[in-house]
């Protein structure tokens, strides 16, 4: 068995994930370790577009910024950032299951350094664990287990992911992208998904939403990457004078500000959907190809929609029965607009 983490140690590293979802879903595993050694210092290496995430949970000390691409090997560059971070660690977490991934924490010569069992990674790291999908059937909670040591169990349920909300910064970022903050009801739609097609709710349907949103006296605000700037630009002429495209216009670090705002949030399976739940924000969460038992929305202002078709989870990019996926598009504007109106309502 492994040694139990002193007290004393220097800090815990915690190898991040590269996406902002998983980012979030890794929220309770820093906080079951601040649970578990209140007095050592979590540091998290991650891409430096995470930062605004890392500093509104209060369990991590600092971020780290990984100065690679994902998908990069940089062996150079890995072993330059693992010299120069060796003795300030005791403790290493690998969340992501690539042997790159695990590299520094070797290179940092981390005494202790945990892990699932991945790309042949035997020997950069020295606690592996094997992941139980049965036990263990959400990311959060795989996670999480890697905060266990012998014979303890996750606590049920998991704390859930929560985002520190930064009143403060809000009328900043409102005033500096021309933004009224009186208006009585404004909605989030995030109409991108970043996996692909079928896990996106068609931009017809969330056009006839912005449109019922905009009767009803609500602002409209399309969130997203410059990818996503076409779907924005559909939903803000939907929406009319009502609408506002912001796809592409915002650094992350604004849209969790927008987000902490808004009254509503509709969104696919997405980063923007853990965020959103994370800030505590009603959220209608839109699922298709992918499974809500594995990413949920850890939140309970979150309500998902699924149709539950024979053939979904099916966890593909695009769907393989026709170019407009049933268990989306069955998913009427309408039914999305009354489970809105249900969470507004006073």
């Amino acid at each position: 068995m492994t040694p139990a983490h002193p007290h004393n140690a220097p800090a815990i590293l915690v190898v991040g994930p590269s996406w902002v979802g998983d980012m979030v879903m890794a929220h309770p595993l820093f906080q079951l370790l601040k649970i578990k050694y209140p007095t050592v210092p979590i540091d998290v290496l991650a891409p430096p577009w995470s930062q605004p995430l890392v500093e509104r949970m209060p369990e991590i000390r600092q971020g780290i910024p990984m100065p690679l691409q994902h998908g990069q090997l940089g062996l150079g560059i890995r072993w330059h950032l693992g010299h120069g971070l060796q003795g300030r660690y005791h403790h290493a977490i690998v969340l992501p299951n690539a042997f790159k991934s695990a590299l520094i924490p070797f290179f940092a010569r981390i005494p202790r350094r945990t892990g699932f069992i991945g790309e042949a990674r035997l020997g950069v790291l020295n606690d592996l664990r094997r992941c139980d999908p049965q036990k263990y059937p959400q990311t959060a909670q795989r996670f999480a287990a890697l905060s266990l040591d012998g014979t303890e169990s996750l606590p049920t349920p998991l704390p859930p992911p929560h985002l520190t909300h930064l009143p403060q910064r809000v009328c900043a970022t409102f005033r500096g992208l021309g933004l009224r903050l009186d208006y009585p009801h404004n909605i989030a739609l995030c109409p991108g998904a970043e996996f692909g097609p079928a896990k996106r709710w068609p931009i017809h349907h969330f056009q006839t939403l912005a449109t019922l949103c905009a009767e009803a006296g609500y602002r409209v605000l399309a969130l997203g990457s410059q990818k996503e700037y076409p779907l924005g630009e559909a939903i803000r002429s939907a929406a009319g004078p009502h609408g506002v495209n912001l796809a592409g216009a915002t650094t992350l670090a604004e849209v969790v500000d927008l987000l902490s705002f808004v009254q509503g949030v509709v969104t696919n399976d997405s980063g923007l959907m853990h965020v959103a739940a994370a800030l505590n924000r009603p959220v209608i969460a839109i699922f298709g190809s992918s499974d809500p038992h594995h990413t949920p929305p850890m939140s309970t202002q979150a309500h998902v929609l699924t149709r539950n078709l024979p053939c979904a989870p099916c966890f593909k990019r695009q769907c393989p029965l026709q170019p407009q996926a049933p268990c989306l598009e069955e998913i009427t504007p309408q039914m999305v607009m009354d489970q809105l109106r249900s969470v507004l309502s006073p």
